[in-house]
Protein backbone atom coordinates (compact mmCIF):
# COMPACT_ATOMS: atom_id res chain seq x y z
CA UNK A 1 0.00 0.00 0.00
CA UNK A 2 1.03 3.62 -0.98
CA UNK A 3 1.82 6.06 1.81
CA UNK A 4 -0.60 9.00 2.71
CA UNK A 5 -0.23 12.79 3.57
CA UNK A 6 -2.55 15.31 4.01
CA UNK A 7 -4.08 18.08 2.38
CA UNK A 8 -5.55 21.45 3.56
CA UNK A 9 -7.73 24.25 2.16
CA UNK A 10 -8.45 25.58 5.87
CA UNK A 11 -11.90 26.19 5.04
CA UNK A 12 -13.66 27.85 7.86
CA UNK A 13 -16.24 26.03 9.11
CA UNK A 14 -20.56 27.41 9.62
CA UNK A 15 -20.14 29.64 13.20
CA UNK A 16 -16.30 29.60 12.98
CA UNK A 17 -13.48 32.48 11.95
CA UNK A 18 -10.88 32.69 10.33
CA UNK A 19 -9.19 31.94 13.42
CA UNK A 20 -11.38 28.97 14.43
CA UNK A 21 -10.27 27.62 11.09
CA UNK A 22 -6.38 28.19 11.22
CA UNK A 23 -6.83 26.86 14.95
CA UNK A 24 -7.67 23.79 13.43
CA UNK A 25 -5.53 23.56 10.44
CA UNK A 26 -2.84 23.52 13.55
CA UNK A 27 -4.52 20.61 15.22
CA UNK A 28 -5.19 18.32 12.16
CA UNK A 29 -1.29 18.72 11.31
CA UNK A 30 -0.72 17.40 14.95
CA UNK A 31 -2.86 14.61 14.13
CA UNK A 32 -1.01 14.39 11.34
CA UNK A 33 2.22 14.12 12.41
CA UNK A 34 1.19 11.74 15.23
CA UNK A 35 -0.13 9.38 12.50
CA UNK A 36 2.95 9.74 10.52
CA UNK A 37 2.14 11.48 7.40
CA UNK A 38 4.62 11.60 5.10
CA UNK A 39 3.49 15.48 4.57
CA UNK A 40 1.02 17.93 5.09
CA UNK A 41 0.49 20.40 2.51
CA UNK A 42 -1.49 23.61 2.81
CA UNK A 43 -3.33 24.89 -0.52
CA UNK A 44 -3.17 28.22 -2.28
CA UNK A 45 -6.43 30.13 -2.86
CA UNK A 46 -7.76 34.07 -3.45
CA UNK A 47 -10.46 35.95 -3.23
CA UNK A 48 -12.95 33.03 -1.31
CA UNK A 49 -14.09 33.98 1.60
CA UNK A 50 -14.77 30.23 2.61
CA UNK A 51 -11.20 29.74 2.88
CA UNK A 52 -8.68 30.85 4.56
CA UNK A 53 -5.21 29.60 2.71
CA UNK A 54 -4.37 32.80 0.90
CA UNK A 55 -1.14 33.59 2.63
CA UNK A 56 -0.01 30.05 2.36
CA UNK A 57 3.73 30.64 3.50
CA UNK A 58 2.39 32.18 6.42
CA UNK A 59 0.14 29.18 7.35
CA UNK A 60 3.12 26.88 6.85
CA UNK A 61 5.40 28.51 9.13
CA UNK A 62 2.78 28.66 11.76
CA UNK A 63 2.32 25.18 11.54
CA UNK A 64 5.94 23.95 11.57
CA UNK A 65 6.28 26.34 14.84
CA UNK A 66 3.91 23.89 16.26
CA UNK A 67 4.56 20.41 15.14
CA UNK A 68 8.19 19.08 15.85
CA UNK A 69 8.68 16.31 13.25
CA UNK A 70 5.92 17.10 10.70
CA UNK A 71 7.17 18.14 7.05
CA UNK A 72 4.67 21.02 5.49
CA UNK A 73 5.10 22.34 2.50
CA UNK A 74 2.59 24.31 -0.43
CA UNK A 75 0.06 22.57 -2.19
CA UNK A 76 1.06 24.55 -3.94
CA UNK A 77 2.72 27.79 -5.01
CA UNK A 78 0.69 29.20 -7.57
CA UNK A 79 3.80 30.82 -9.35
CA UNK A 80 1.25 32.80 -11.89
CA UNK A 81 0.96 34.69 -8.59
CA UNK A 82 4.45 35.41 -7.58
CA UNK A 83 7.80 36.39 -8.43
CA UNK A 84 10.29 33.25 -8.14
CA UNK A 85 12.60 35.48 -6.28
CA UNK A 86 10.66 35.95 -3.95
CA UNK A 87 9.17 32.23 -3.31
CA UNK A 88 13.03 31.55 -2.89
CA UNK A 89 13.19 33.82 -0.26
CA UNK A 90 10.16 33.00 1.09
CA UNK A 91 11.10 29.29 1.67
CA UNK A 92 14.54 29.50 1.66
CA UNK A 93 13.62 31.26 5.55
CA UNK A 94 11.31 28.77 5.94
CA UNK A 95 13.77 26.25 5.34
CA UNK A 96 16.80 27.96 7.37
CA UNK A 97 14.26 27.85 10.54
CA UNK A 98 13.02 24.24 10.25
CA UNK A 99 15.92 21.81 8.70
CA UNK A 100 14.53 19.38 6.38
CA UNK A 101 10.70 20.10 7.23
CA UNK A 102 10.10 22.65 4.18
CA UNK A 103 8.65 21.81 0.72
CA UNK A 104 7.45 23.48 -2.21
CA UNK A 105 5.00 22.38 -4.13
CA UNK A 106 4.75 24.54 -7.63
CA UNK A 107 1.36 24.72 -9.68
CA UNK A 108 0.57 26.89 -12.75
CA UNK A 109 -2.61 27.81 -12.12
CA UNK A 110 -3.60 31.16 -10.52
CA UNK A 111 -5.76 29.69 -7.78
CA UNK A 112 -8.60 32.71 -8.21
CA UNK A 113 -10.09 34.36 -10.98
CA UNK A 114 -8.20 36.59 -13.69
CA UNK A 115 -9.51 39.88 -11.87
CA UNK A 116 -7.97 38.37 -8.66
CA UNK A 117 -4.90 37.52 -10.59
CA UNK A 118 -4.44 40.89 -11.63
CA UNK A 119 -4.57 42.61 -8.48
CA UNK A 120 -2.15 39.77 -7.40
CA UNK A 121 0.43 40.22 -9.51
CA UNK A 122 -0.53 43.25 -11.83
CA UNK A 123 1.75 43.03 -14.59
CA UNK A 124 1.96 40.33 -17.56
CA UNK A 125 -0.76 37.57 -17.09
CA UNK A 126 0.70 35.47 -19.49
CA UNK A 127 3.79 33.60 -17.71
CA UNK A 128 5.84 30.22 -18.74
CA UNK A 129 5.75 28.00 -15.97
CA UNK A 130 8.52 25.90 -16.83
CA UNK A 131 10.70 29.88 -16.91
CA UNK A 132 9.63 30.41 -13.35
CA UNK A 133 10.03 27.38 -12.18
CA UNK A 134 14.09 26.91 -13.63
CA UNK A 135 14.65 31.07 -12.24
CA UNK A 136 13.27 29.82 -8.89
CA UNK A 137 15.28 27.14 -8.53
CA UNK A 138 18.62 28.72 -9.79
CA UNK A 139 18.09 31.18 -6.71
CA UNK A 140 18.24 28.03 -4.61
CA UNK A 141 21.26 26.73 -6.47
CA UNK A 142 22.83 30.00 -6.62
CA UNK A 143 23.57 30.33 -9.70
CA UNK A 144 21.53 33.09 -11.11
CA UNK A 145 23.07 36.46 -10.93
CA UNK A 146 21.14 38.14 -8.18
CA UNK A 147 21.46 35.98 -5.03
CA UNK A 148 18.69 35.10 -3.11
CA UNK A 149 19.26 35.09 0.72
CA UNK A 150 18.85 32.54 2.73
CA UNK A 151 17.84 30.49 0.18
CA UNK A 152 20.85 30.28 -2.03
CA UNK A 153 22.66 26.98 -1.31
CA UNK A 154 19.57 25.01 0.33
CA UNK A 155 18.22 22.32 -0.99
CA UNK A 156 14.28 22.56 -0.49
CA UNK A 157 12.34 19.53 -2.06
CA UNK A 158 10.65 20.87 -5.08
CA UNK A 159 7.34 18.91 -5.99
CA UNK A 160 5.13 19.52 -9.74
CA UNK A 161 1.58 20.21 -8.95
CA UNK A 162 -1.02 19.60 -12.08
CA UNK A 163 -4.15 18.18 -13.02
CA UNK A 164 -3.35 17.75 -16.70
CA UNK A 165 -1.12 15.89 -19.38
CA UNK A 166 1.18 19.25 -19.86
CA UNK A 167 2.23 19.12 -16.09
CA UNK A 168 3.21 15.52 -16.37
CA UNK A 169 5.69 16.37 -18.90
CA UNK A 170 7.38 18.80 -17.32
CA UNK A 171 7.58 16.37 -14.42
CA UNK A 172 9.10 13.89 -15.78
CA UNK A 173 11.50 16.31 -18.40
CA UNK A 174 12.75 17.23 -14.71
CA UNK A 175 12.94 14.62 -13.54
CA UNK A 176 10.77 16.08 -10.02
CA UNK A 177 8.40 14.48 -7.85
CA UNK A 178 4.39 14.89 -9.54
CA UNK A 179 1.26 15.15 -7.23
CA UNK A 180 -1.78 15.22 -9.82
CA UNK A 181 -4.73 16.99 -8.24
CA UNK A 182 -7.37 14.18 -8.98
CA UNK A 183 -8.97 15.29 -5.41
CA UNK A 184 -11.06 18.06 -7.87
CA UNK A 185 -10.05 17.33 -11.68
CA UNK A 186 -9.73 13.80 -11.12
CA UNK A 187 -10.73 13.60 -15.65
CA UNK A 188 -6.84 13.16 -16.75
CA UNK A 189 -5.12 11.02 -14.03
CA UNK A 190 -4.88 7.96 -15.72
CA UNK A 191 -2.82 9.24 -18.36
CA UNK A 192 -0.85 11.81 -16.55
CA UNK A 193 0.46 9.31 -14.85
CA UNK A 194 1.16 6.82 -17.75
CA UNK A 195 3.12 9.58 -19.22
CA UNK A 196 4.78 10.63 -16.00
CA UNK A 197 6.51 7.11 -15.38
CA UNK A 198 6.78 6.63 -18.97
CA UNK A 199 8.89 9.58 -19.79
CA UNK A 200 10.50 10.49 -16.54
CA UNK A 201 14.38 11.17 -16.72
CA UNK A 202 16.61 10.95 -13.67
CA UNK A 203 17.71 13.47 -12.15
CA UNK A 204 19.84 15.03 -9.29
CA UNK A 205 16.84 15.12 -7.21
CA UNK A 206 14.81 12.37 -8.34
CA UNK A 207 16.15 8.24 -9.15
CA UNK A 208 12.92 7.24 -9.93
CA UNK A 209 9.37 8.24 -10.58
CA UNK A 210 7.24 9.38 -7.31
CA UNK A 211 3.75 9.59 -8.11
CA UNK A 212 0.99 11.76 -5.59
CA UNK A 213 -2.56 11.05 -6.02
CA UNK A 214 -4.78 13.98 -4.33
CA UNK A 215 -8.23 12.10 -3.65
CA UNK A 216 -11.00 12.75 -1.28
CA UNK A 217 -11.25 10.22 1.89
CA UNK A 218 -14.28 10.34 4.73
CA UNK A 219 -13.94 7.48 6.36
CA UNK A 220 -16.18 6.04 9.19
CA UNK A 221 -17.09 2.88 11.21
CA UNK A 222 -19.93 2.25 8.89
CA UNK A 223 -20.27 2.71 5.34
CA UNK A 224 -23.49 4.85 5.88
CA UNK A 225 -21.87 7.22 8.56
CA UNK A 226 -19.35 7.76 6.06
CA UNK A 227 -21.88 9.15 3.52
CA UNK A 228 -23.45 11.06 5.81
CA UNK A 229 -20.53 12.88 6.84
CA UNK A 230 -19.39 12.56 2.63
CA UNK A 231 -22.79 15.66 1.98
CA UNK A 232 -20.78 18.15 3.42
CA UNK A 233 -17.80 17.73 0.73
CA UNK A 234 -21.00 18.13 -2.02
CA UNK A 235 -21.74 20.91 0.08
CA UNK A 236 -18.49 22.08 -0.66
CA UNK A 237 -17.89 21.04 -4.18
CA UNK A 238 -21.39 22.63 -5.03
CA UNK A 239 -20.12 25.86 -3.74
CA UNK A 240 -17.04 25.55 -6.12
CA UNK A 241 -19.75 24.82 -8.68
CA UNK A 242 -21.75 27.89 -7.55
CA UNK A 243 -19.56 30.07 -6.58
CA UNK A 244 -21.66 30.60 -3.64
CA UNK A 245 -18.41 30.25 -1.36
CA UNK A 246 -20.61 29.15 1.60
CA UNK A 247 -18.64 27.97 5.22
CA UNK A 248 -18.35 24.16 5.45
CA UNK A 249 -21.71 22.88 6.41
CA UNK A 250 -22.68 20.60 8.42
CA UNK A 251 -24.30 16.97 7.14
CA UNK A 252 -27.62 16.36 5.92
CA UNK A 253 -29.19 13.08 6.34
CA UNK A 254 -28.61 12.09 2.40
CA UNK A 255 -27.64 13.04 -0.92
CA UNK A 256 -31.38 13.41 -1.68
CA UNK A 257 -31.57 15.92 0.96
CA UNK A 258 -29.13 17.95 -0.25
CA UNK A 259 -30.09 17.84 -3.76
CA UNK A 260 -34.18 18.18 -2.99
CA UNK A 261 -32.83 21.65 -1.01
CA UNK A 262 -30.64 23.01 -3.84
CA UNK A 263 -31.71 26.09 -5.83
CA UNK A 264 -29.45 26.61 -8.75
CA UNK A 265 -27.44 29.56 -8.55
CA UNK A 266 -26.45 31.69 -11.51
CA UNK A 267 -22.49 33.24 -11.22
CA UNK A 268 -19.89 31.49 -12.71
CA UNK A 269 -17.14 29.85 -11.03
CA UNK A 270 -13.67 30.54 -10.55
CA UNK A 271 -12.06 27.14 -8.99
CA UNK A 272 -8.46 26.01 -10.42
CA UNK A 273 -8.33 25.48 -14.31
CA UNK A 274 -11.47 24.05 -14.70
CA UNK A 275 -13.66 25.96 -17.01
CA UNK A 276 -16.75 25.46 -15.92
CA UNK A 277 -18.40 27.08 -19.20
CA UNK A 278 -16.69 24.93 -21.45
CA UNK A 279 -18.47 21.67 -19.79
CA UNK A 280 -22.13 21.27 -21.53
CA UNK A 281 -23.52 20.04 -17.94
CA UNK A 282 -22.89 23.45 -16.54
CA UNK A 283 -26.37 24.00 -15.32
CA UNK A 284 -26.46 20.58 -14.20
CA UNK A 285 -24.51 21.20 -10.73
CA UNK A 286 -24.86 17.66 -9.87
CA UNK A 287 -23.44 16.24 -12.86
CA UNK A 288 -20.15 18.30 -12.50
CA UNK A 289 -19.86 17.84 -8.58
CA UNK A 290 -19.89 14.41 -9.72
CA UNK A 291 -17.93 14.51 -11.94
CA UNK A 292 -14.97 16.57 -9.70
CA UNK A 293 -15.31 14.43 -7.30
CA UNK A 294 -15.02 10.90 -9.00
CA UNK A 295 -12.15 10.27 -7.04
CA UNK A 296 -13.11 10.06 -3.76
CA UNK A 297 -13.15 7.40 -1.09
CA UNK A 298 -16.39 7.08 1.24
CA UNK A 299 -16.93 3.96 3.51
CA UNK A 300 -16.30 1.93 5.96
CA UNK A 301 -12.32 0.87 6.34
CA UNK A 302 -13.43 -2.89 4.74
CA UNK A 303 -14.96 -0.88 1.47
CA UNK A 304 -12.07 1.80 1.54
CA UNK A 305 -9.37 -0.56 1.61
CA UNK A 306 -10.58 -2.98 -1.63
CA UNK A 307 -11.55 0.46 -3.41
CA UNK A 308 -7.62 1.67 -2.47
CA UNK A 309 -6.13 -1.90 -3.42
CA UNK A 310 -8.17 -1.53 -6.77
CA UNK A 311 -6.65 1.90 -7.58
CA UNK A 312 -2.96 0.80 -6.49
CA UNK A 313 -3.12 -2.37 -9.14
CA UNK A 314 -4.14 0.27 -12.18
CA UNK A 315 -2.26 3.33 -11.07
CA UNK A 316 0.61 2.35 -8.80
CA UNK A 317 0.66 5.14 -7.28
CA UNK A 318 3.42 6.25 -4.38
CA UNK A 319 1.22 8.33 -2.03
CA UNK A 320 -2.16 9.19 -1.45
CA UNK A 321 -2.84 12.85 -0.51
CA UNK A 322 -5.89 13.07 1.34
CA UNK A 323 -8.44 15.99 1.85
CA UNK A 324 -11.17 15.52 4.36
CA UNK A 325 -14.21 17.93 3.99
CA UNK A 326 -15.67 17.00 7.16
CA UNK A 327 -17.31 19.39 9.59
CA UNK A 328 -17.07 17.73 12.74
CA UNK A 329 -13.47 17.87 13.81
CA UNK A 330 -13.35 14.77 15.94
CA UNK A 331 -14.97 13.04 13.03
CA UNK A 332 -12.31 14.19 10.85
CA UNK A 333 -9.28 13.54 12.52
CA UNK A 334 -10.91 9.75 13.03
CA UNK A 335 -11.02 9.80 8.86
CA UNK A 336 -7.15 10.60 8.79
CA UNK A 337 -6.92 7.46 11.48
CA UNK A 338 -8.77 4.63 9.90
CA UNK A 339 -6.87 5.41 6.69
CA UNK A 340 -3.96 5.75 8.72
CA UNK A 341 -4.73 2.27 9.72
CA UNK A 342 -5.87 0.62 6.38
CA UNK A 343 -2.60 1.97 4.98
CA UNK A 344 -0.51 0.20 7.78
CA UNK A 345 -1.72 -3.09 7.38
CA UNK A 346 -0.69 -3.40 3.90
Amino acid sequence: MPRFSVLNLVPRRAGGSYADAMAAMVRLAQTAERLGAARYWIAEHHNMKNLASSATQLLIQHTLANTATLKVGSGGVMLPNHSPYIVAEQYGTLATLYPNRVELGLGRAPGTDQRTARALRRHNLHHDFPADIAEMRSYFADTALVHAYPAAGLDVPVYILGSSTESAYLAAELGLPYAFASHFAPRMLHEAADIYRRLFKPSASLAEPYLIVGANVILADSDEEARRLATTQTQFFLNVVTNAQQDLQPPLPDENTLWQQHQTARTAPHFGPVDFKGIPLYQQEKAVVDDMTAMSFIGSPVSVRHRLGQLQQHLEFDEIMAVSYIYDEEKQHRSYELLAGILAEG
